[in-house]
């Protein structure tokens, strides 16, 4: 039987957040969820909780732009980040991309195909 995969949740929207742990609690996933960028960057400190892929959203109310990614991404292993957005411009993809995101979605998203992109994400290759 296969490890159960860790997924950190980072939405602040509570009907988002909720949404997003029910459906990938429901394909298996342990989720945790964090409403700010304080938040997911203490749950990412946890190490007995250390989380497989996080799904991170791109506007917080205490990060600005790719600033919160960033340190997430520096805390993770490379590819296992995917950035949430419903505002996202080819230059922020890109950049997104560049610094080591292993996918950007786009709000609304399915969620059958949001479960797959995590579990890709949790085998990204560390060379990323």
């Amino acid at each position: 039987m296969a490890p159960e995969l860790r997924v950190l949740v980072v939405d602040d929207e509570p009907l988002i957040r909720w949404s997003l742990s029910e459906a990938l609690e429901d394909c298996g996933f342990v989720v945790r969820a964090a409403p700010d960028g304080r938040t997911a960057l203490g749950a990412l400190s946890d190490g007995s909780a250390r989380p497989d892929v996080v799904l991170l959203d791109y506007m917080l109310p205490d990060s600005n732009g790719l600033s919160l990614f960033e340190r997430v991404r520096e805390l993770m292993p490379p590819g296992r980040v995917i950035l949430m957005t419903a505002y996202g411009s080819p230059q922020v993809i890109d950049k997104a991309l560049e610094l080591g995101a292993y996918q950007v979605v786009m709000k609304p998203f399915d969620m059958t195909v949001i479960a797959s992109i995590i579990r890709h994400a949790s085998t990204a290759s560390p060379s990323a």
